[in-house]
């Protein structure tokens, strides 16, 4: 997405369309990411009211979620590096771990 075009509205709006195609729109209710750099959250936000551009060098987060209040949620975070010719995937981890069955919480 981000070689297409390096503002992160779409970025967002893709991310958004792809949950919402799979039946979970209505419970993706945040941003879909932020810079990361000298503080954990930072500028440039990844969402669809941002107006600042993703430049080379920027590391934002990708972290689409989906969260039911009446059941729970799941979120899957990336570190991506903005390049030249595209973006980096700096996180490493498998996105085909199994889901584990939360524990009741008291």
């Amino acid at each position: 997405v981000v070689e297409r075009d390096r503002g992160h509205g779409l970025l967002d709006a893709v991310c958004r369309e792809q949950i919402t195609a799979a039946g979970f729109g209505q419970w993706f209710s945040h941003g879909t990411g932020h810079g990361v750099g000298l503080l954990i959250h930072e500028d440039p936000f990844v969402t669809t009211a941002g107006d600042l551009e993703l430049q080379v060098g920027d590391v934002v987060t990708v972290e689409p979620g989906v969260y039911r209040g009446d059941f729970g949620g799941v979120r899957v975070e990336d570190l991506v590096e903005v390049t030249s010719t595209g973006c980096r995937v700096l996180t490493a981890s498998p996105k085909d771990a199994p889901c584990l069955p939360s524990a009741p919480t008291t």
